[in-house]
């Protein structure tokens, strides 16, 4: 059990980036469509660009969604409309007319008309209630079918516009009125039936609403079918009308067969599969070219977080409505990486990203295309992202590879620009301003995940800066030597394309560790007092070789990034304290011992990069210099040669990643620099 538990100790980071890789895996996987998906893109009115395409099975034409809500709507503006008839009502009208008729006619009619006047009040009461009246207002078409039901049975039908408003009793009263030439008793009838018409009418909305939704029901979503072998499409054949409908039910018919066939879990294993092998991809990668990235557990989590994390915004995107899917800045994720990183992580990353994208958008060959493209362009063309003006410059060129690609795959697809959707350059444009957001991103991956970005770089390189102004106030020596050093590096690492910024910074805070003894260190002593005179070499050797273990916790106490306290931790790698070790050596001649080598030794690590190692070499030659007299370019170029080929011989160079060629380069810049600061002037042969 023991042992195992050691086992799993030692292997807990390779442990740990294969869960990583695991959880990352499914959750893309979730995100994925989860339906098989059809192995053709096309876009209506655009050719096609497969061979030619032969149905695999018998399936049925859909209908577009235009000629279903073409039915639904035709269905729902000739709908019947279902009414309750009240029958009382019309023998209770009659009643009331028949009492209240003599009390306002008796009167004023002469005995002769009185039957000819009522027989009329009766005929309007049968034409008010020969369909009847509602008892509120609708607004129907006239020409829409009604049913009237008397308790749930069906009556009589019609048209609404047979049905009387209580607003349209008067007219039907001078109709009749008007008919047998009684207009001289209309305001008589009128009063009347203002006090005695009541309405028998009442909408049954839920009776209308349920034949309405059996209507609907009844909707054939589907328009004859396609039989297996059938040609749909010849190769080059424009997709429109039919055509288009046609691919569309095919796309349809198979995601919907491989559901119900109930190969989910096939589906799922497939897309996992391949998923896990493009971030295996990755990680081989990182396994074989950033070996310090990879053993680094913190950033193979940002890498694969942002991965993960422009795979979930475009899934949002296009869930949401797929014509956005360019608005997503999937840029910024090499402008990250290369921020953090450098550009060739950067690209390699950006590609494999957009491979996984390839399952989600909608044609995806072209999104691929685009996308790949303007990652190249971003790697190459963002160079110093601190740099405002060059993000801005970075993001339009972005923008303008967009438009330029998606123009030429239009042109390729239609043949003219008649028809271009202008809109997608719209998208365009915003995906490019979205891209500026990677700035505040970048602060806030900082201060999440631990990083340093070439922005952090520069505020550290201030040398207004609380910790700079510190060391330039205690140690004034140690201060202006880390200046020419950093002058040297960064002159170093431009010469063979390393990271400048770096390197400088890290020149400017390699020897911080000297503000806790400032005064033993010969660039500080400025009395002619050596306190080391005091000492044993020993003892001195201790002192100097803890400047580096004092950087390192001076860099901590203030928040230095690790990035920056390597170069305190490797500036000296493993080598001697020469002076006080040769001064041992001859204090002991005398009794024939042998000084330790680890009293005079600094701890290490030796340099693990080539910012480190021009470092070491910078930091040497310039602190070596100044014991130089009468300096010639002979000599210059013998110092340099001897410092830098002392160092290769002791193997402080091994871990680091360069190569003699760029060492070589590196000496002829040290050489120049040394020459300009001593002022001299290149010897010509006679």
């Amino acid at each position: 059990m023991k042992d195992l538990i050691n086992k799993l100790y030692k292997n807990h980071s390779l442990i740990y980036k294969g869960l990583l890789f695991l959880c990352t895996s499914f959750l893309i996987v979730y995100l994925f469509p989860k339906s098989g998906k059809f192995r053709y893109n096309f876009e209506k009115g655009k050719p096609w660009q497969s061979e030619n395409l032969y149905a695999p099975f018998d399936f049925a034409i859909k209908k577009t969604d235009e000629e279903i809500a073409f039915e639904k709507q035709n269905i729902i503006d000739n709908s019947v409309l279902y009414f309750d008839i009240d029958n009382s009502v019309e023998s209770k009208v009659k009643n009331l007319y028949k009492e209240q008729f003599k009390k306002v006619f008796t009167d004023s009619l002469p005995v002769k008309s009185f039957q000819t006047v009522y027989n009329a009040g009766m005929d309007i009461i049968d034409e008010l209630y020969s369909y009847g009246i509602l008892n509120e207002s609708y607004d129907y078409a006239d020409t829409r079918i009604i049913t009237l039901l008397a308790d749930r049975t069906k009556k009589q039908d019609g048209f609404f516009g047979d049905l009387i408003k209580l607003d349209a009793v008067s007219p039907i009263i001078s109709k009749v009125l008007e008919s047998r030439e009684l207009q001289a008793y209309k305001t008589n009838f009128t009063s009347l039936f203002f006090d005695i018409v009541e309405p028998n009418l009442t909408f049954d909305k839920s009776f209308t609403d349920k034949a309405l939704e059996e209507e609907l029901g009844k909707i054939a979503y589907t328009r004859g079918s396609i039989e297996k072998e059938t040609l749909i499409i010849s190769k080059g054949e424009v997709i429109e009308g039919d055509k288009y409908q046609v691919l569309k039910s095919l796309e349809s018919e198979y995601e919907s067969q491989v559901w119900t066939k109930s190969n989910y879990n096939w589906i799922i294993f497939a897309y996992t599969l391949l998923v896990a092998l493009a971030l295996l991809m990755l990680l081989l990668f990182l396994r074989k070219y950033r070996v310090e990235v990879f053993e680094n557990n913190n950033k193979v989590t940002f890498i694969f977080f942002n991965v993960f994390l422009m795979v979930f915004m475009t899934t949002l995107v296009v869930n949401y409505n797929s014509e956005f899917v360019y608005v997503v800045p999937i840029c910024i994720l090499p402008l990250i990486l290369k921020a953090f990183f450098d550009a060739r992580l950067g690209m390699f990353t950006h590609v494999i990203t957009v491979l996984l994208l390839g399952f989600i958008v909608p044609n995806s060959y072209e999104y691929t295309f685009l996308q790949i493209i303007a990652g190249i362009v971003t790697i190459l063309t963002v160079s110093e992202l601190y740099k405002r003006a060059n993000l801005f410059i970075s993001v339009g060129q972005i923008t303008l590879i967009y438009i330029v690609a998606y123009f030429a795959f239009f042109l390729i697809h239609e043949g003219s620009i008649e028809t271009i959707k202008w809109e997608m350059f719209k998208w365009f444009l915003l995906g490019g301003l979205a891209t500026l957001f990677v700035q505040p991103l970048i602060y806030a991956y900082e201060r999440i995940f631990g990083l340093v970005s070439d922005v952090s770089l520069l505020e550290l390189s201030d040398t207004n800066s609380k910790l700079l102004k510190e060391l330039s106030n205690k140690a004034p020596g140690t201060f202006h030597h880390s200046l020419n050093v950093a002058n040297l590096a960064e002159a170093s690492a431009n010469e063979i394309h390393a990271n400048a910024m770096l390197v400088r910074v890290g020149a400017l805070y390699h020897d911080i560790g000297k503000m806790k003894n400032p005064t033993y260190f010969t660039e500080n002593q400025s009395t002619g007092i050596n306190p080391h005179d005091e000492l044993s070499p020993k003892e001195s050797a201790r002192i100097i070789i803890d400047h580096v273990i004092n950087g390192i916790e001076i860099a901590k106490k203030n928040n230095l990034p690790d990035r920056v306290i390597d170069f305190i931790r490797s500036h000296h790698g493993t080598n001697l304290v020469y002076y006080f070790y040769m001064k041992e050596k001859k204090e002991f001649e005398e009794t024939g011992r042998e000084p330790d080598l680890t009293d005079f030794s600094y701890p290490g690590p030796k340099p693990f990069s080539k910012e480190t190692a021009i470092l070491m070499m910078c930091d040497s030659i310039e602190a070596a210099s100044k014991s130089l007299k009468e300096p010639t370019s002979t000599k210059i170029d013998a110092f340099v040669e001897n410092i830098i080929d002392k160092q290769i011989e002791d193997g402080q160079f091994l871990n680091a990643d360069i190569t003699f060629k760029e060492i070589q380069k590196i000496k002829k810049v040290l050489k120049r620099k040394l020459a300009n600061i001593y002022h001299l002037r290149i010897e010509y042969p006679e």
